[in-house]
């Protein structure tokens, strides 16, 4: 989710896109490598699990695993957004059902001590602090709203202290309620800088009425996005630098949902509250 301006991506519809341009934490150790076949079962060989939220008790998200960026409510969102993140708030953040369910609504938090002037609320939950990883195969299974002025993401940023773009952003998922079928998957890098990233993009006729997996496989080599094991963008390593491929240290997690903005547009109030819906979230890796 590009952070200081706007973007467009490029298209394809379930093509794959080949990108050799462009362009702190505790990680878990992997072996690199070339990028792994990907199965049936989207897991690749010789891949084990060593994270994952079924989201199995109800009430707030485990504190273990995620926390809540609100580090810009004062001042406002990046892009030209709109929405208030909340922290620790039921009606924008709660697990029932064995679901997490990320819902931006409209109202104003007026008494909220950072609050900003945002008409919207909703949530931004990072697994900062609490876990990051270098390489592996990344899947979170989501259902997204729909509805002029949704902006939801399944995404990645650089646990090191480099400023953005140079720690290096992985956007496995982004969709917009206006454009509801069209999923994006984009990389930016400092090389990016001043573009909109270089990136590819599918059709997911049912993003908003059925359950898919959002996927992310990411070794030393590459980084391939994909949509129920079907890869469609690959970013190459060229070798070029840090510029190019930041991507051999830590990344944490981000599920938000986005209200406005330059990619989500203007905001049809009657589709709120609008709700993006999350099953599990699981991380492998090469030991």
């Amino acid at each position: 989710m590009l952070r200081f301006s706007s973007r467009t991506v490029s298209t394809s519809l379930v093509a794959c896109v080949l990108c050799a341009c462009g362009g702190g934490g505790d990680a878990t150790p992997a072996v690199a490598g070339d990028t792994p076949p990907v199965t049936n079962s989207g897991v690749p060989p010789g891949y084990t699990l060593v994270w994952a939220d079924e989201f199995t008790a109800s009430g707030m998200p485990d504190s273990n695993n995620w926390s809540y960026d609100t580090e810009a409510n004062a001042t406002g969102w990046y892009n030209h957004e709109l929405q208030y993140y909340a922290a620790g708030r039921l009606e924008n953040s709660r697990v029932s059902d064995g679901e997490l369910v990320i819902t931006a609504r409209k109202e104003a938090l007026t008494l909220a001590p950072d609050y900003g002037g945002q008409a919207y609320t909703s949530a931004r939950l990072i697994t900062r602090d609490k876990a990051s990883w270098t390489y592996g195969f990344f899947e979170v299974r989501a259902k997204l709203p729909c509805g002029q002025g949704t902006w939801p993401a399944i995404w990645m940023l650089g646990a090191n202290n480099d400023p953005w773009p140079a720690n290096g952003e992985i956007d496995i998922m982004e969709q917009v309620g206006i454009k509801p079928a069209e999923i994006t998957g984009t990389i930016h890098t400092a090389a990016t800088a001043g573009t909109s990233g270089v990136g590819g993009v599918t059709q997911v006729p049912d993003a908003c009425t059925n359950f898919h997996n959002y996927q992310l496989t990411w070794t030393a080599d590459s980084l391939t996005i994909g949509v129920d094991n079907v890869p469609y963008f690959n970013y190459a390593n060229s070798g070029a630098g840090t510029a190019n491929w930041p991507f051999d240290g830590p990344q944490y997690l981000i599920l938000n949902l986005a209200i406005g903005g330059d990619m989500g547009g203007p905001v049809d109030d009657h589709i709120l509250p609008a709700q993006m819906e999350v099953t599990d979230e699981r991380v492998y890796q090469k030991q």
